[in-house]
């Protein structure tokens, strides 16, 4: 079992930037795929950025230039640094697990981001 807590969401400024993390409780991170995901109101949770356990990112295109994954296996954490946000960053940004052992998805319980321009 994995329990996800997010934190480091808030509001900034158009061209600001945040740093999320996502503390990933129990005994398998480094069996762990660690990603985020955003979701707006009336809109699909999308894909923000994963990474493997081995340290592989996959980025979305949105986020590609602009936002960094990364883990720290010692402090079972994953971090999203997010620079020149724009207002279109504005959602609720999800925590995701996926144990590479059995494919079993875990969530958090998201921190909202909010950009004003």
């Amino acid at each position: 079992q994995v329990e996800l807590a997010e934190s480091g969401g808030g509001s900034v400024q158009a061209g600001g930037s945040l740093r999320l993390s996502c503390y990933a409780l129990g005994n398998f991170f480094s069996l762990l795929v660690m990603g985020w995901y955003r979701q707006v109101p009336g809109k699909e949770r999308e894909l923000v950025a994963r990474i493997s356990p081995g340290g592989g990112p996959d980025y979305a295109d949105f986020a590609k230039g602009r936002f960094t994954i990364s883990r720290d296996h010692a402090k079972n954490t994953v971090y999203l640094q997010m620079n020149t946000l724009s207002p279109d960053d504005t959602a609720v940004y999800y925590c995701n697990a996926q144990n590479v052992r059995d494919w079993t998805v875990y969530w958090g319980r998201g921190t909202q981001v909010t950009v004003s321009s």
